[in-house]
């Protein structure tokens, strides 16, 4: 309550508002930003750090007539990074056109 109001009064809108949402929906949408990039970062390390610390065991298992372990060097890593950046770009288009909606709410 504003002590230079009477009290049946209502109180004036408060025009910090909208920047307060602007605020608060940029700080959602970089918390998601990271969040996704980290979860990539993640299966990239998996794929990346996984296949050589794995090799050995991964010998067993044969994909197209070679070891998954060779098959993964030669050709997996480079389809699982392909993988990554179009899910990056698929999953950052959709948060992007989220945020533009919710900015578009608020105006």
């Amino acid at each position: 309550m504003n002590p230079t109001m009477p009290p049946d009064q209502p109180s004036p809108p408060d025009s910090d508002a909208p920047r307060r949402r602007l605020l608060a929906a940029r700080a959602a949408h970089w918390q998601r930003t990271r969040r996704i990039t980290l979860a990539l970062l993640g299966v990239w390390l998996a794929t990346g750090f996984g296949t050589v610390f794995f090799a050995r065991d991964l010998a067993q298992f044969s994909l197209f007539g070679w070891p998954l372990s060779f098959y993964m060097a030669a050709q997996g890593a480079s389809l699982v990074s392909l993988a990554i950046i179009g899910a990056y770009a698929w999953a950052m288009r959709r948060l992007d056109r989220r945020y533009v909606r919710e900015l578009g709410e608020q105006a």
